[in-house]
């Protein structure tokens, strides 16, 4: 019987044939925290009794979700990381280094075959990259620091095929808040989810990276795409690790197969207070809008950032509204300045904060007042996922979003797409 790709990569860490169902131990190949969940992941790594981290030259802990501090009692949380990366010898990224997800990627600690854990729900992102990566909680990741290894039950897998050619105006984020609509927020529980089709073999790194990183917003453990010469292309010029390609047999047993055909596909926006209240934009024009954002591991990147700045070059976004960039990374923001696109935003009346979570998780920058709408390409939009808990957040692609910001309202970025 043919095999998945998550059963061939759990397979090969745990030294056995690992099937749907099956419970493995498996050495991990690269590991991360972030500043929201490694202060727990400290804590239970001394009550295990913890010394020397177990392949600390494999281990990263990130300052993204509140960077720089808003606070005193954060600031002593970051303190805390960064004595603690000191003392043991792990990698940190400190304030203004980007998003976790955006940096493990970027920075070459993830090749295709790999497995990969983080304390973050969005570790799945690197999925892209043809690992099987998932979230974790902190006390697991203090397992994986003492150890290298960490157990799982081997997930069944649903296979998504995407045919056909994106119209104009419609990007990876809305397949997605599209596929997400039609599974459901927990339509895929516990399930590895597999993304092909001649639709994503078209598609950039970057846009695969929107996917996966919300493959876990419909239940999913993980999000994983083919190894094609595009991914190949991105790791070899990030890292010298021999990647190990891993693709599912012709005959491999799926739980699930759907088709989805993107040619008709129109931009999508999911409504306040679930990522799976979807919605064409169509039926949503005209809804005001206080404040757009653009940013987060979900769509921060160049790519995103460059759609932006396309619809914004030579316009103003409308007055009374706030659009708030926060690119993915340090990196990014660099090559963004070098292209024009900061000055393009900037000019357009936008604002950028530091490389990282920015507005998206609501500890500090862009926390929206009572009865705001916010438009933002984030992940979540559930109550209180920006810091109020009586404001009203929208999902939506770049496009969509600073096609918004111009309008004052949720617009169809196809009015002004380039």
């Amino acid at each position: 019987m043919g095999m998945t790709i998550s059963e061939k990569i759990l397979g090969a860490h745990s030294g056995i044939e690992a099937n749907a169902g099956d419970i493995v131990v498996a050495d991990i190949d690269y590991a991360m925290g972030q500043d929201g969940t490694t202060p727990l992941s400290i804590r239970a790594f001394q009550k295990m009794k913890g010394g020397s981290l177990k392949n600390s030259d494999r281990l990263s802990i990130v300052i993204d979700h509140s960077s720089p501090s808003p606070n005193e009692g954060v600031s002593a949380l970051h303190k805390m990381m960064r004595e603690f990366a000191e003392e043991k010898g792990c990698n940190i990224y400190d304030i203004g280094e980007g998003v976790c997800h955006q940096l493990i990627p970027e920075r070459g600690h993830v090749v295709p075959g790999d497995l990969v854990v983080g304390a973050d729900s969005h570790t799945c992102t690197y999925g892209a990259l043809n690992a099987f990566s998932t979230g974790i909680g902190s006390t697991d990741l203090a397992a994986v620091w003492l150890t290298g290894k960490l157990w799982f039950r081997v997930p069944s897998t649903i296979n998504i095929v995407y045919r056909g050619r994106l119209p104009k105006g419609v990007f990876s984020k809305d397949i997605m808040l599209h596929t997400v609509g039609k599974m459901t927020a927990d339509g895929a529980s516990y399930e590895a989810v597999e993304f092909r089709g001649s639709t994503i073999s078209r598609m950039s790194v970057d846009a695969r990276m929107t996917m996966s990183n919300m493959a876990v917003e419909m239940g999913a453990k993980a999000g994983i795409f083919e190894c094609d010469q595009k991914v190949m292309d991105y790791v070899s010029a990030k890292t010298n690790r021999q990647p190990k390609p891993t693709g599912s047999d012709d005959d491999a047993v799926f739980s699930r197969e759907l088709e989805i055909r993107v040619s008709d596909l129109i931009p999508m926006v999911a409504r306040p207070h679930s990522v799976d209240n979807v919605a064409p934009v169509e039926a949503l024009l005209e809804t005001p809008i206080q404040q757009a954002f653009i940013g987060t591991c979900t769509n921060g990147r160049l790519e995103d950032l460059r759609i932006a700045a396309r619809i914004l070059k030579g316009r103003r976004i409308k007055h009374g509204v706030r659009l708030i960039v926060a690119p993915a990374s340090k990196n990014i923001f660099l090559d963004a300045m070098r292209v024009g696109i900061i000055h393009t935003i900037v000019k357009a009346g936008g604002v950028f904060v530091t490389p990282g979570c920015g507005c998206c998780v609501g500890t500090h920058n862009g926390i929206p007042s009572d009865g705001e709408n916010v438009i933002s390409t984030a992940n979540r939009n559930f109550k209180g996922r920006m810091g109020n808990s009586n404001a009203f957040i929208y999902l939506a692609s770049p496009a969509t979003v600073a096609a918004s910001a111009l309008k004052g309202c949720i617009a169809d970025p196809r009015e002004v797409v380039w």
